[in-house]
């Protein structure tokens, strides 16, 4: 099996990180002023799931999770995570990789940033992947996120508390289902 990767590590003193924290405000403004319908559903251990229609109003509050991530490109950053860049032929998309330099003192373990090369200027943001880890005394949380731009997002969260079987939760949120499939 071959893959058609080309990778390049790329020094990061000088170029900036993406924004991806001010990118995903920027979807989040736009869902906040559109009129999708918007949809949650979530899916608990594979066995049950539950569908709602969300308000638009919500949905800041629903994306939360992508919200709240630590923002790379903040010069704080810099020196604890590093960059790779990466085109993958077979996909069309360069890969931008964030990962902490010291990953046992960071919650995100992995940043991933899809771009498709533009056919004229401008590049296209295709998705987000967020891997995010908290363990202490009250358990272990893992909660690995994808933002499909413009059309949704998924949040899967595995949960552990001391003495307690892990609980596995899908949170999936869609929107402008209509115009991207």
């Amino acid at each position: 099996m071959s893959f058609a990767c080309k990778s390049k590590q790329e020094k990061t003193d000088k170029k900036p990180f993406f924004p991806v924290l001010s990118f995903i405000n920027s979807q989040v403004a736009h869902i906040d002023t559109s009129l999708y319908s918007i949809k949650k559903i979530i899916y608990i251990d594979s066995v049950r799931s539950d569908t709602e229609y969300i308000h638009r109003e919500n949905f800041r509050s629903i994306a939360k999770d992508f919200l709240e991530i630590p923002d790379l490109a903040d010069k704080k950053y810099r020196s604890r995570f590093t960059e790779e860049s990466m085109f993958d032929e077979s996909m069309n998309r360069v890969i931008l990789t964030y990962k902490p330099v010291n990953p046992e003192k960071e919650e995100i373990t992995v940043q991933e940033v899809l771009i498709s090369p533009g056919q004229g200027t401008e590049d296209k943001v295709m998705s987000i992947i967020i891997d995010r880890v908290i363990s202490n005394r009250d358990g272990y949380l893992q909660k690995n996120m994808l933002w499909q731009v413009d059309r949704y997002f998924q949040v899967t969260t595995t949960r552990q508390k001391p003495g307690q079987p892990e609980t596995t939760t899908i949170m999936k949120v869609t929107w402008n289902e209509e115009e991207t499939e």
